[in-house]
């Protein structure tokens, strides 16, 4: 029987497996930060600096009072003073005399005020010249003050990425489908991969759902190079099945660097690299999983981290942690997995609500399975679940394990009830 179009000279169960920090490090070899641009000032929230800001004058520019009171020339020492501009009672050491009929008002200072006492001098907060924010800053609010505060209207910061988004298969439909055919499902992938694209910050742009030919996958990929996109992901069509046209496509329009990873979920994720010669770059390609979980998983261990880099970040890989698991967790004998979970500081009995300390607990988001995305809701961290061994094939609950951080320690919920007994 011959091939289907498009099939790959070489299958895909013949690519070398991965393992994940082997294929994260793959990811930043191949990416580089995208080139400086001038930005307003008001508008570099949320990027990083490309260059260093300095302050050009020194803050503040004059011996300026850190306290109300009264100013007087101190070699004058203690004694009684016309008031001669607004002032009021109550300060410390001094004290208000009383208003003549015509408004004058005295005041008796009791106490001398050292020479210099309660005084900023010039360029105490920032010297004229000095790095106020370095190269690879990410800026914040506070950083938006501090180019403010030195009068530095224009910055040059990362270019911010634009990843171009699309689903394939010819089961996948609209999410506003009135009515779903057998076999059919709503395309939550690419409404949720373009939400986490956004959420980044980057420039997110919908290609829509490609049916299953090698043709109209080309024509997706043709048109996120025309639309100038950084980084396209896919979802769907990176296994080994007759219409899975991504990986044939990428091998014949650039390097295939990896096709599978030793993880779960999120074995067939795939990552390429197109060369656009016509614009002097190159395009990055994610082959995410069709499963929903997967696709947002991979997302997250792949993407984020090229995200980054791409945005000028020093250290773009996600954070880790350590946490007690609040439950035992079995593990899978063939790859280390991905454990959706909720971690929460633990709060003791008794304690008031929003008091929390001591350690992380983490607690399972249920089942697993790599289609029920319920497993994601409220999930701030991944679980780095080793494979299991010949001894153990559960760990139990109170083990230790390191958690990849997936959202905002701001936002870590707050338990109602005391956090659950867990081994030493």
């Amino acid at each position: 029987m011959a091939p289907p179009e498009g099939a790959p000279a070489t299958p895909s169960a013949f690519y070398k497996m991965l393992s994940v920090p082997d294929a994260q490090e793959l990811i930043l070899s191949e990416t580089q930060a995208l080139p400086p641009v001038e930005v307003p000032f008001q508008q570099a929230l949320q990027h990083t600096l490309a260059a260093e800001v300095r302050a050009a004058e020194a803050v503040p520019g004059f011996r300026a009072s850190i306290k109300d009171g009264y100013a007087v020339v101190s070699s004058d020492g203690p004694g009684e003073y016309e008031v001669a501009f607004e002032a009021f009672a109550g300060i410390e050491d001094s004290e208000f005399l009383g208003a003549a009929p015509g408004g004058t008002r005295r005041v008796r200072i009791n106490k001398a005020v050292p020479p210099g006492c309660d005084v900023r001098q010039v360029g105490s907060d920032m010297a004229a010249g000095e790095v106020v924010l370095s190269a690879g800053h990410h800026i914040g609010a506070a950083e938006v003050g501090i180019l403010a505060t030195v009068g530095a209207t224009k910055v040059t910061v990362h270019r911010k990425p634009h990843v171009a988004v699309l689903s394939t298969g010819d089961e996948v439909c609209e999410p506003a489908a009135p009515e779903l055919q057998p076999g059919q499902i709503r395309d939550a992938n690419r409404a949720m991969l373009l939400a986490a694209a956004a959420g980044t910050g980057a420039r997110a742009t919908d290609l829509g759902i490609a049916r299953d030919t090698a043709a109209n996958v080309e024509a997706a990929l043709d048109r996120a190079v025309a639309e100038g996109a950084d980084i396209l992901i896919t979802t769907g069509g990176v296994s080994m099945g007759d219409k899975d046209f991504i990986k044939p496509l990428l091998e014949r329009r650039g390097t295939v660097h990896f096709g599978k990873v030793k993880m779960k979920p999120g074995k067939p994720l795939t990552f390429a690299k197109v060369p656009v010669p016509e614009q002097g770059r190159s395009l990055l390609v994610f082959g995410l999983p069709g499963n929903p979980v997967s696709s947002l998983v991979t997302f997250h261990l792949a993407v984020v981290p090229c995200l980054r880099k791409m945005e000028g970040w020093q250290e773009p890989r996600l954070r880790r942690l350590h946490v007690r698991t609040a439950m035992p967790i079995k593990m899978d004998p063939e790859r280390p997995e991905y454990h959706r979970a909720v971690a929460h500081w633990a709060r003791p009995a008794g304690a008031e609500p929003g008091v929390c300390c001591g350690e992380l607990v983490a607690a399972s988001t249920g089942g697993q399975i790599s289609s029920r995305l319920l497993s994601l809701r409220s999930a701030n961290v991944l679980l780095e679940i080793p494979q299991a061994s010949r001894a153990s094939g559960v760990l139990p609950a109170g083990t230790m394990v390191s958690a990849l951080v997936l959202g905002d320690l701001g936002a870590m919920p707050v338990p109602e009830v005391p956090a659950p007994t867990v081994l030493p």
